[in-house]
């Protein structure tokens, strides 16, 4: 059986890592051991970030409607209620959306709600 030398393999692992922590301070963008736990940290974060911006979104979104329905003597709580009961199927970004962009249609939703 003839050796095989790893050499090519291992330089280009240690290349798309290095070019992975491009940026990043220290000798974590220098070392390919701290570069290669410097990427999958940063991996991880992005990974739990992409989750946490959906319930930051929500968040704004049900802010932004509160704030827009507390103008017509409603709470968000009784709004989403009311949209519930009546059969309305807006979901809160299109809600979040009409009312910041168009109030006078969203005043129209409100009042066909009551």
């Amino acid at each position: 059986m003839v050796r095989v030398k790893g050499g090519v393999t291992t330089r280009r692992r240690h290349k798309k890592v290095l070019h992975q922590a491009k940026g990043y301070w220290m000798t974590r963008h220098k070392q390919f051991k701290k570069a290669k736990e410097a990427v999958l940290h940063a991996g991880e974060y992005a990974f739990a970030g992409r989750k946490k911006r959906k319930r930051d979104m929500r968040k704004l979104w049900i802010i932004r409607l509160n704030a827009a329905v507390r103008q017509s003597g409603l709470t968000y709580n009784e709004f989403i209620h009311l949209l519930k009961t009546k059969q309305i199927e807006l979901d809160r970004k299109i809600l979040a959306r009409i009312a910041s962009e168009y109030p006078k249609h969203f005043e129209k939703i409100i009042t066909n709600i009551k």
